[in-house]
């Protein structure tokens, strides 16, 4: 297991795979984004109403309350994930892109060209 770091989440791995948290941070954005978690958002939402209209005890108020503080965290944690590996995807590609253009206006093609086709895409493979 790899040991707990304060590296950029994009460069924690060197063989250029993500792990699962990573994983599992795409698929949660991918699914935030989403009508469905749209929809049981508002379910949440219209049940913690629910349970302070009809004046239930105060258990269930914290239970409904507990339920959507969960959800925020897991929320927080899981998309700060992903937009810092797009975060650091579009610095990478704008580094290549100035690179390619430095050698395109000294006449040469070199590293930075390729450098700059390897960075197309690059948000899909961190």
């Amino acid at each position: 297991m790899r040991a707990l770091t304060f590296q950029h989440p994009a460069r924690k791995r060197q063989d250029g795979r993500r792990g699962r948290f990573e994983e599992f941070a795409e698929l949660a954005s991918n699914f935030t984004s989403s009508p469905l978690f749209a929809a049981l958002c508002l379910l949440l939402v219209g049940g913690f109403i629910a349970v302070h209209v009809a004046g239930l005890s105060t258990e269930w108020q914290v239970l409904v309350g507990d339920s959507m503080a969960a959800v925020t965290l897991l929320l927080l944690a899981m998309l700060k994930n992903s937009e810092r590996r797009a975060e650091h995807a579009i610095q990478r590609k704008l580094d290549a892109i100035a690179r390619a253009m430095l050698e395109q206006q000294e006449g040469k093609r070199g590293q930075a060209y390729e450098d700059l086709k390897a960075a197309v895409g690059m948000e899909e493979r961190l």
